[in-house]
């Protein structure tokens, strides 16, 4: 069968990180980010590494848990990785949500880092 290709083996290390990180420490999530990086979450946009670590970091919620139903990876052609993932949610005692999230990653300094990054819950009923 064979080995996953080299972006699927960077784009899958990278959710598993970015969902370890949110839901044990939010605050931590500055590391995967540079100054130029952008987030829309919920259609709200935020761009820079300071901007994106408070509005996480500001979540109103004490916890949360991710469960990924599946993820998808591709290279881009400028040798990028472009990353969507979904899941399930839980935050605090609210009802489990559905989510989707992708990422936009780029090799940085030596090290992947995201760039881009869109949010939404998958809510149907409003």
């Amino acid at each position: 069968m064979g080995d996953k290709p080299i972006w699927e083996q960077i784009g899958s290390s990278f959710v598993q990180h970015y969902y370890q990180l949110f839901d044990a420490d939010r605050t931590q999530l500055g590391a995967i980010y540079i100054d130029a990086s952008c987030l829309t979450w919920e259609g709200q946009q935020f761009q820079g590494k300071a901007a994106i670590v408070e509005k996480l970091s500001s979540l109103p919620f004490q916890k949360i848990q991710h469960s990924i139903t599946a993820q998808d990876h591709q290279p881009t052609p400028d040798s990028c990785i472009l990353s969507m993932v979904v899941g399930q949610l839980k935050a605090d005692d609210d009802q489990v949500l559905g989510f989707q999230q992708t990422f936009l990653l780029k090799s940085f300094q030596g090290a992947w880092v995201c760039t881009n990054e869109v949010f939404r819950l998958a809510l149907h009923n409003v």
